[in-house]
């Protein structure tokens, strides 16, 4: 489960980099597929190494997209809040060691839940610090939910094309 988790991260940074990271349609759709691999670290992932992988991920985007460290932060953000939203939608319920998130063992409705909740808080954080404030916040506002919408459309469409029926 280790390598294929390095796999995955290289792959989204890789991509994120030389792929999504120059896409931009009228200054407001800016994809940010490299939070999948924040979606999909297994369950039993101590915080710790939750936190420090968000963290990398964050800051290898940041690296080469020359953003200052605002990937870096909402990375971490999103995977502090991650076990709150866990346990937000399943109250009670104990996550299988070693099974990442997914659509295949969690159901569509689940893992958009999930999925939109966490990367609707990313972009919140990534585009407020971008913008430096709340001056212009609607048209800030409306960046996020844009961009939450589409990153999530590529969120599960990734899992769509790459999903194993158990």
């Amino acid at each position: 489960m280790t390598i294929r988790n390095v796999i995955r991260f290289i792959v989204l940074v890789l991509l994120q980099i030389f792929i999504l990271n120059n896409i931009n349609f009228r200054g407001y759709l800016d994809p940010y597929l490299y939070v999948l691999f924040i979606l999909l670290l297994p369950f039993d992932t101590p915080k710790w190494l939750q936190l420090l992988s968000a963290f990398l991920i964050g800051f290898f985007v940041d690296l080469f997209s020359h953003s200052l460290g605002m990937n870096a932060a909402a990375s971490v953000l999103m995977a502090f809040a991650r076990p709150t939203v866990l346990q937000l939608l399943s109250p009670g319920r104990e996550y299988d060691p070693g099974v990442p998130p997914g659509i295949s063992g969690f159901g569509f409705r689940w893992f958009l839940s999930y999925s939109l909740i966490l990367i609707f808080l990313h972009h919140f954080v990534l585009f407020m610090l971008e913008a430096f404030g709340f001056n212009d916040f609607l048209s800030t506002l409306y960046r996020v939910l844009v961009n939450t919408v589409f990153t999530t459309l590529l969120v599960l469409l990734s899992q769509f094309l790459f999903i194993r029926k158990r």
